[in-house]
Protein backbone atom coordinates (compact mmCIF):
# COMPACT_ATOMS: atom_id res chain seq x y z
CA UNK A 1 0.00 0.00 0.00
CA UNK A 2 2.75 2.50 0.95
CA UNK A 3 4.31 1.77 -2.26
CA UNK A 4 1.36 2.49 -4.34
CA UNK A 5 0.62 5.82 -2.04
CA UNK A 6 4.03 6.96 -2.92
CA UNK A 7 3.64 6.69 -6.65
CA UNK A 8 -0.30 8.27 -5.96
CA UNK A 9 0.89 11.07 -4.21
CA UNK A 10 3.98 12.22 -6.81
CA UNK A 11 2.15 11.36 -9.72
CA UNK A 12 -1.03 13.80 -8.41
CA UNK A 13 1.70 16.50 -7.24
CA UNK A 14 3.54 16.40 -11.17
CA UNK A 15 0.56 15.16 -12.91
CA UNK A 16 0.81 17.71 -15.63
CA UNK A 17 4.61 16.88 -16.68
CA UNK A 18 4.41 13.26 -16.23
CA UNK A 19 1.34 13.09 -18.62
CA UNK A 20 4.09 14.95 -21.04
CA UNK A 21 6.87 12.86 -20.62
CA UNK A 22 4.01 9.38 -21.19
CA UNK A 23 2.98 11.22 -24.25
CA UNK A 24 6.36 11.94 -25.74
CA UNK A 25 6.99 8.03 -24.97
CA UNK A 26 4.21 7.24 -26.63
CA UNK A 27 4.54 9.37 -29.32
CA UNK A 28 8.42 8.17 -30.65
CA UNK A 29 6.55 4.63 -31.67
CA UNK A 30 6.07 5.88 -35.19
CA UNK A 31 9.89 5.82 -35.03
CA UNK A 32 10.10 3.03 -33.22
CA UNK A 33 11.73 -0.35 -34.70
CA UNK A 34 8.76 -2.55 -33.69
CA UNK A 35 6.92 -0.10 -35.01
CA UNK A 36 8.14 -0.01 -38.39
CA UNK A 37 9.16 -3.19 -38.30
CA UNK A 38 5.46 -4.27 -38.78
CA UNK A 39 5.74 -2.50 -42.20
CA UNK A 40 8.47 -4.70 -43.04
CA UNK A 41 7.01 -7.57 -45.42
CA UNK A 42 4.84 -5.19 -47.20
CA UNK A 43 8.07 -2.45 -47.99
CA UNK A 44 10.51 -5.26 -49.23
CA UNK A 45 7.01 -6.66 -51.32
CA UNK A 46 6.44 -3.07 -52.73
CA UNK A 47 10.76 -2.44 -53.48
CA UNK A 48 11.60 -6.21 -54.29
CA UNK A 49 14.13 -6.31 -51.48
CA UNK A 50 15.56 -9.57 -49.69
CA UNK A 51 16.04 -9.81 -46.11
CA UNK A 52 19.52 -8.37 -46.33
CA UNK A 53 18.98 -5.48 -48.62
CA UNK A 54 15.57 -4.46 -46.08
CA UNK A 55 17.82 -4.52 -43.41
CA UNK A 56 20.61 -2.97 -45.13
CA UNK A 57 18.51 0.21 -46.20
CA UNK A 58 17.24 0.20 -42.41
CA UNK A 59 20.73 -0.10 -41.27
CA UNK A 60 21.83 3.43 -43.31
CA UNK A 61 18.94 5.65 -41.97
CA UNK A 62 19.62 4.53 -38.66
CA UNK A 63 23.30 5.19 -38.91
CA UNK A 64 22.96 8.64 -40.45
CA UNK A 65 20.77 9.21 -37.16
CA UNK A 66 23.35 8.16 -35.14
CA UNK A 67 25.89 9.97 -36.45
CA UNK A 68 23.54 13.54 -36.58
CA UNK A 69 22.14 12.60 -32.87
CA UNK A 70 25.21 14.17 -30.44
CA UNK A 71 24.84 17.42 -32.32
CA UNK A 72 20.79 17.97 -32.33
CA UNK A 73 20.19 15.70 -28.60
CA UNK A 74 22.79 18.37 -26.85
CA UNK A 75 20.47 21.17 -28.23
CA UNK A 76 17.92 20.52 -25.33
CA UNK A 77 20.62 21.62 -22.96
CA UNK A 78 20.28 25.16 -24.20
CA UNK A 79 16.88 25.73 -25.83
CA UNK A 80 13.46 25.94 -24.50
CA UNK A 81 12.24 22.55 -24.08
CA UNK A 82 8.88 24.01 -25.49
CA UNK A 83 10.39 24.73 -28.67
CA UNK A 84 12.93 21.28 -29.20
CA UNK A 85 9.59 19.45 -28.87
CA UNK A 86 7.70 21.21 -30.87
CA UNK A 87 10.40 20.97 -33.94
CA UNK A 88 11.34 17.13 -32.98
CA UNK A 89 7.68 16.13 -32.75
CA UNK A 90 6.94 18.43 -36.41
CA UNK A 91 9.82 16.41 -37.73
CA UNK A 92 8.23 13.49 -36.55
CA UNK A 93 5.04 13.82 -38.07
CA UNK A 94 7.15 15.00 -41.57
CA UNK A 95 8.82 11.54 -41.89
CA UNK A 96 5.83 9.77 -41.21
CA UNK A 97 4.42 11.32 -44.58
CA UNK A 98 7.62 10.92 -45.92
CA UNK A 99 8.27 7.29 -45.93
CA UNK A 100 4.22 7.25 -46.85
CA UNK A 101 5.25 8.28 -49.91
CA UNK A 102 8.61 7.11 -50.25
CA UNK A 103 8.87 6.16 -54.68
CA UNK A 104 12.32 5.02 -54.81
CA UNK A 105 15.17 3.61 -52.34
CA UNK A 106 16.80 6.94 -51.56
CA UNK A 107 13.56 8.15 -50.86
CA UNK A 108 13.14 5.23 -48.59
CA UNK A 109 16.45 5.88 -46.99
CA UNK A 110 16.21 9.05 -46.44
CA UNK A 111 12.92 8.50 -45.06
CA UNK A 112 13.90 5.96 -42.35
CA UNK A 113 16.20 8.25 -41.12
CA UNK A 114 13.83 10.92 -40.28
CA UNK A 115 11.64 8.43 -39.00
CA UNK A 116 14.36 7.01 -36.69
CA UNK A 117 15.52 10.70 -35.61
CA UNK A 118 12.85 12.50 -34.88
CA UNK A 119 11.29 9.42 -33.60
CA UNK A 120 13.33 6.19 -31.84
CA UNK A 121 16.09 9.33 -30.98
CA UNK A 122 14.83 12.69 -30.38
CA UNK A 123 11.11 12.31 -29.44
CA UNK A 124 12.68 9.34 -26.31
CA UNK A 125 15.28 11.51 -26.03
CA UNK A 126 13.18 14.89 -25.44
CA UNK A 127 10.82 12.67 -22.73
CA UNK A 128 13.77 11.05 -20.65
CA UNK A 129 15.74 13.80 -20.30
CA UNK A 130 13.43 15.80 -19.46
CA UNK A 131 12.30 13.63 -16.71
CA UNK A 132 15.79 12.71 -15.43
CA UNK A 133 16.85 16.62 -14.88
CA UNK A 134 14.06 18.20 -13.83
CA UNK A 135 12.59 15.31 -11.02
CA UNK A 136 15.84 15.18 -8.90
CA UNK A 137 15.04 13.28 -6.12
CA UNK A 138 12.27 11.12 -8.05
CA UNK A 139 13.96 10.87 -10.53
CA UNK A 140 13.25 6.74 -11.13
CA UNK A 141 9.67 7.31 -10.52
CA UNK A 142 9.11 10.06 -12.98
CA UNK A 143 11.37 7.91 -15.70
CA UNK A 144 9.32 4.70 -14.79
CA UNK A 145 5.69 6.55 -15.62
CA UNK A 146 7.18 8.58 -18.73
CA UNK A 147 8.35 4.90 -19.93
CA UNK A 148 4.71 3.60 -20.02
CA UNK A 149 4.72 5.72 -22.77
CA UNK A 150 6.82 3.38 -24.88
CA UNK A 151 4.72 0.45 -23.76
CA UNK A 152 1.35 1.46 -24.35
CA UNK A 153 2.73 2.02 -27.49
CA UNK A 154 4.17 -1.50 -27.82
CA UNK A 155 1.24 -2.78 -26.09
CA UNK A 156 -1.56 -1.46 -28.85
CA UNK A 157 -0.23 -0.09 -31.88
CA UNK A 158 1.88 -3.23 -33.91
CA UNK A 159 -1.48 -5.31 -33.78
CA UNK A 160 -3.39 -1.87 -35.07
CA UNK A 161 -0.95 -1.37 -36.97
CA UNK A 162 -1.28 -5.00 -38.86
CA UNK A 163 -5.36 -4.58 -39.12
CA UNK A 164 -4.88 -0.95 -40.42
CA UNK A 165 -2.45 -2.29 -43.09
CA UNK A 166 -4.93 -5.09 -44.44
CA UNK A 167 -7.87 -2.77 -44.51
CA UNK A 168 -5.91 0.71 -45.70
CA UNK A 169 -2.92 -0.12 -47.55
CA UNK A 170 1.16 0.70 -45.63
CA UNK A 171 1.41 4.03 -47.03
CA UNK A 172 -2.21 4.99 -46.12
CA UNK A 173 -1.57 3.68 -42.51
CA UNK A 174 1.40 5.51 -42.32
CA UNK A 175 -0.21 9.21 -43.33
CA UNK A 176 -2.68 8.48 -40.71
CA UNK A 177 0.09 8.21 -38.20
CA UNK A 178 1.53 11.52 -39.40
CA UNK A 179 -1.92 13.26 -38.58
CA UNK A 180 -1.83 11.26 -34.81
CA UNK A 181 1.45 12.55 -34.01
CA UNK A 182 0.29 15.95 -35.16
CA UNK A 183 -2.01 15.60 -32.60
CA UNK A 184 0.17 14.09 -30.01
CA UNK A 185 2.24 17.53 -30.25
CA UNK A 186 -0.86 19.64 -29.81
CA UNK A 187 -1.51 18.22 -26.85
CA UNK A 188 2.06 17.67 -25.41
CA UNK A 189 2.96 21.30 -25.55
CA UNK A 190 -0.31 22.15 -23.64
CA UNK A 191 1.18 19.64 -21.05
CA UNK A 192 4.01 21.66 -20.70
CA UNK A 193 2.44 25.00 -19.53
CA UNK A 194 4.74 26.11 -16.35
CA UNK A 195 8.11 24.73 -17.67
CA UNK A 196 9.59 28.50 -17.30
CA UNK A 197 9.24 28.21 -13.85
CA UNK A 198 9.66 24.53 -13.86
CA UNK A 199 13.33 25.36 -15.68
CA UNK A 200 14.32 28.25 -13.30
CA UNK A 201 13.78 26.26 -10.04
CA UNK A 202 15.86 23.71 -11.28
CA UNK A 203 18.62 26.09 -12.53
CA UNK A 204 18.46 27.94 -9.03
CA UNK A 205 18.96 24.42 -7.56
CA UNK A 206 21.97 23.44 -9.42
CA UNK A 207 22.84 27.26 -8.29
CA UNK A 208 22.47 26.33 -4.49
CA UNK A 209 24.23 22.93 -4.63
CA UNK A 210 20.74 21.35 -4.24
CA UNK A 211 20.94 19.00 -7.32
CA UNK A 212 22.55 15.96 -5.75
CA UNK A 213 24.14 14.99 -9.22
CA UNK A 214 25.49 18.62 -9.76
CA UNK A 215 28.38 17.78 -7.91
CA UNK A 216 29.57 15.05 -10.85
CA UNK A 217 28.14 16.73 -13.65
CA UNK A 218 30.76 15.81 -16.85
CA UNK A 219 30.87 17.16 -20.31
CA UNK A 220 30.54 14.56 -22.93
CA UNK A 221 34.05 14.68 -23.67
CA UNK A 222 35.24 13.94 -20.20
CA UNK A 223 33.02 11.47 -20.11
CA UNK A 224 34.30 10.43 -23.53
CA UNK A 225 37.90 10.20 -21.69
CA UNK A 226 36.40 8.04 -19.11
CA UNK A 227 37.70 4.14 -19.36
CA UNK A 228 34.76 3.17 -17.31
CA UNK A 229 31.75 4.19 -19.77
CA UNK A 230 33.21 1.78 -22.84
CA UNK A 231 33.20 -1.46 -19.57
CA UNK A 232 29.53 -0.09 -18.87
CA UNK A 233 28.66 0.69 -22.60
CA UNK A 234 28.43 -3.24 -23.98
CA UNK A 235 25.39 -4.16 -21.59
CA UNK A 236 23.71 -0.54 -21.83
CA UNK A 237 23.87 -0.98 -25.76
CA UNK A 238 22.52 -4.82 -26.25
CA UNK A 239 18.94 -4.46 -25.73
CA UNK A 240 19.11 -1.61 -28.51
CA UNK A 241 21.06 -4.26 -30.49
CA UNK A 242 19.12 -7.45 -30.01
CA UNK A 243 15.62 -6.38 -28.81
CA UNK A 244 15.74 -3.93 -32.10
CA UNK A 245 16.90 -6.83 -34.56
CA UNK A 246 13.82 -8.77 -32.89
CA UNK A 247 10.95 -7.12 -32.81
CA UNK A 248 12.29 -5.95 -36.73
CA UNK A 249 12.23 -9.75 -37.73
CA UNK A 250 9.39 -10.71 -35.47
CA UNK A 251 7.13 -11.58 -38.49
CA UNK A 252 10.04 -13.60 -39.60
CA UNK A 253 10.51 -15.26 -36.30
CA UNK A 254 6.64 -16.61 -36.59
CA UNK A 255 7.12 -17.63 -39.93
CA UNK A 256 10.05 -20.10 -39.06
CA UNK A 257 8.16 -21.21 -35.75
CA UNK A 258 5.00 -21.73 -37.77
CA UNK A 259 3.35 -19.54 -35.66
CA UNK A 260 0.84 -16.99 -36.39
CA UNK A 261 2.44 -13.15 -36.93
CA UNK A 262 -1.02 -11.68 -35.63
CA UNK A 263 -0.65 -14.39 -32.44
CA UNK A 264 2.87 -12.58 -31.96
CA UNK A 265 2.29 -9.02 -32.25
CA UNK A 266 -1.17 -9.73 -30.67
CA UNK A 267 1.08 -10.82 -27.73
CA UNK A 268 2.65 -7.56 -27.07
CA UNK A 269 0.72 -6.79 -24.35
CA UNK A 270 2.11 -9.37 -22.45
CA UNK A 271 5.80 -7.55 -23.23
CA UNK A 272 3.82 -4.29 -22.39
CA UNK A 273 2.45 -4.85 -19.39
CA UNK A 274 5.71 -6.55 -17.85
CA UNK A 275 8.14 -3.73 -18.63
CA UNK A 276 5.63 -1.31 -16.83
CA UNK A 277 5.07 -3.42 -14.26
CA UNK A 278 8.85 -3.63 -14.03
CA UNK A 279 9.24 -0.15 -14.33
CA UNK A 280 7.08 0.78 -11.33
CA UNK A 281 9.03 -1.58 -9.20
CA UNK A 282 12.27 -0.59 -10.41
CA UNK A 283 11.78 3.30 -10.35
CA UNK A 284 11.34 3.65 -6.18
CA UNK A 285 14.18 1.21 -6.10
CA UNK A 286 16.99 3.26 -8.06
CA UNK A 287 15.48 6.30 -5.83
CA UNK A 288 16.06 4.13 -2.78
CA UNK A 289 19.33 2.43 -3.80
CA UNK A 290 20.91 4.11 -6.55
CA UNK A 291 20.85 2.66 -10.71
CA UNK A 292 24.39 1.50 -10.21
CA UNK A 293 23.20 -0.70 -7.58
CA UNK A 294 20.06 -1.99 -9.38
CA UNK A 295 21.50 -2.95 -12.76
CA UNK A 296 24.20 -4.76 -12.55
CA UNK A 297 22.22 -8.07 -13.75
CA UNK A 298 19.13 -6.83 -15.26
CA UNK A 299 20.33 -8.84 -18.94
CA UNK A 300 19.83 -12.05 -17.51
CA UNK A 301 15.85 -11.61 -17.87
CA UNK A 302 17.02 -11.04 -21.85
CA UNK A 303 19.12 -14.02 -21.98
CA UNK A 304 16.54 -16.29 -20.51
CA UNK A 305 13.93 -15.13 -23.20
CA UNK A 306 16.92 -16.28 -25.85
CA UNK A 307 17.27 -19.13 -24.57
CA UNK A 308 13.91 -19.58 -24.22
CA UNK A 309 13.20 -18.87 -27.93
CA UNK A 310 15.90 -22.61 -28.98
CA UNK A 311 14.29 -25.44 -28.18
CA UNK A 312 9.93 -24.04 -28.46
CA UNK A 313 7.71 -24.74 -30.92
CA UNK A 314 4.70 -24.15 -29.23
CA UNK A 315 3.53 -20.96 -29.71
CA UNK A 316 2.17 -20.94 -25.95
CA UNK A 317 5.64 -19.80 -25.51
CA UNK A 318 5.38 -16.46 -27.19
CA UNK A 319 3.81 -15.16 -23.92
CA UNK A 320 6.42 -16.50 -21.89
CA UNK A 321 8.91 -14.98 -24.03
CA UNK A 322 7.45 -11.34 -24.45
CA UNK A 323 7.29 -11.64 -20.05
CA UNK A 324 10.52 -12.03 -19.97
CA UNK A 325 12.15 -9.66 -22.64
CA UNK A 326 9.35 -7.12 -20.75
CA UNK A 327 11.27 -7.30 -16.94
CA UNK A 328 14.42 -6.63 -18.87
CA UNK A 329 13.56 -3.81 -20.80
CA UNK A 330 11.07 -2.37 -17.77
CA UNK A 331 14.69 -2.20 -16.00
CA UNK A 332 16.93 -0.68 -19.03
CA UNK A 333 14.32 2.08 -19.64
CA UNK A 334 14.52 3.34 -16.26
CA UNK A 335 17.97 2.02 -14.59
CA UNK A 336 20.07 2.78 -17.72
CA UNK A 337 18.54 6.65 -18.19
CA UNK A 338 19.10 7.34 -14.47
CA UNK A 339 22.48 5.61 -14.51
CA UNK A 340 23.96 8.33 -16.57
CA UNK A 341 22.25 11.25 -14.60
CA UNK A 342 24.14 9.19 -11.67
CA UNK A 343 27.38 8.80 -12.85
CA UNK A 344 28.16 11.53 -15.09
CA UNK A 345 25.46 14.58 -14.00
CA UNK A 346 22.66 16.64 -14.99
CA UNK A 347 24.17 20.24 -15.92
CA UNK A 348 25.30 18.19 -19.34
CA UNK A 349 22.58 15.59 -19.42
CA UNK A 350 21.19 15.98 -22.88
CA UNK A 351 24.61 15.93 -24.47
CA UNK A 352 26.02 12.77 -22.33
CA UNK A 353 22.60 11.19 -23.04
CA UNK A 354 22.68 12.25 -26.65
CA UNK A 355 26.27 10.81 -27.14
CA UNK A 356 25.36 7.95 -25.34
CA UNK A 357 22.55 7.22 -27.04
CA UNK A 358 24.07 7.56 -30.56
CA UNK A 359 25.90 4.59 -29.75
CA UNK A 360 22.42 3.22 -29.17
CA UNK A 361 21.15 3.93 -32.17
CA UNK A 362 24.05 2.60 -33.69
CA UNK A 363 23.49 -0.36 -32.24
CA UNK A 364 19.71 -0.56 -33.15
CA UNK A 365 20.76 -0.42 -36.52
CA UNK A 366 23.40 -3.16 -36.89
CA UNK A 367 20.90 -5.85 -35.35
CA UNK A 368 18.27 -5.97 -37.93
CA UNK A 369 20.80 -6.19 -40.23
CA UNK A 370 22.76 -8.73 -38.41
CA UNK A 371 19.71 -10.84 -38.27
CA UNK A 372 18.97 -10.53 -42.04
CA UNK A 373 22.79 -11.28 -42.98
CA UNK A 374 22.78 -14.74 -40.68
CA UNK A 375 19.19 -16.43 -42.14
CA UNK A 376 20.10 -15.24 -45.95
CA UNK A 377 23.41 -17.46 -45.08
CA UNK A 378 21.61 -20.36 -43.64
CA UNK A 379 21.42 -19.60 -40.02
CA UNK A 380 18.56 -20.21 -37.93
CA UNK A 381 17.14 -18.30 -35.87
CA UNK A 382 17.71 -20.58 -33.01
CA UNK A 383 21.74 -19.93 -33.95
CA UNK A 384 21.05 -15.94 -33.87
CA UNK A 385 19.46 -16.56 -30.40
CA UNK A 386 22.28 -18.73 -28.86
CA UNK A 387 25.08 -15.97 -30.40
CA UNK A 388 22.52 -12.88 -28.88
CA UNK A 389 22.68 -14.99 -25.43
CA UNK A 390 26.34 -15.08 -25.15
CA UNK A 391 26.68 -11.33 -25.78
CA UNK A 392 24.91 -10.27 -23.21
CA UNK A 393 26.69 -12.97 -20.99
CA UNK A 394 29.47 -11.08 -21.85
CA UNK A 395 28.12 -7.98 -21.50
CA UNK A 396 26.54 -8.29 -18.10
CA UNK A 397 30.47 -9.20 -16.78
CA UNK A 398 31.82 -5.84 -18.02
CA UNK A 399 29.08 -4.26 -16.53
CA UNK A 400 29.51 -5.66 -13.51
CA UNK A 401 33.33 -4.50 -13.67
CA UNK A 402 32.70 -0.90 -14.75
CA UNK A 403 30.29 -0.43 -12.16
CA UNK A 404 32.94 -2.01 -9.29
CA UNK A 405 35.19 0.68 -10.53
CA UNK A 406 32.73 3.85 -10.42
CA UNK A 407 32.40 2.74 -6.74
CA UNK A 408 35.72 2.54 -5.88
CA UNK A 409 36.31 5.74 -7.39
Amino acid sequence: MRFAAGYAAFARHHARFLAFGCLLAFTSSAGQTYFIGIFGPEIRGTFQLTHTQWGGLYLLGTLASALVFPWSGRLIDRTDLRVYVAAVVAGLAVACVAISLASSLVMLVFAIFLLRHFGQALTSHASITSMARYMTHDRGKAIAIASMGFSLGEAVLPLLAVLTIALLGWRQTYLLTALCVIAMLVLALGLLRGQRERHAEYELALDNGDDPSASASMSAREMLRDTRFYLILPAALAPSYILTALFFHHLTLAESKGWSGIWVTGNYWVYATCCVATSLIAGPLIDRLTAARVVPYYLLPLIAALLLLVPVRDPAWVPVYMLLVGVNTGIYFTAISALWAELYGTRNLGSIKSLAGSFGVFASALGPVTIGAMLDRGFSFEDVCIVFSVVCAVATLLLIAGLKRFAGS
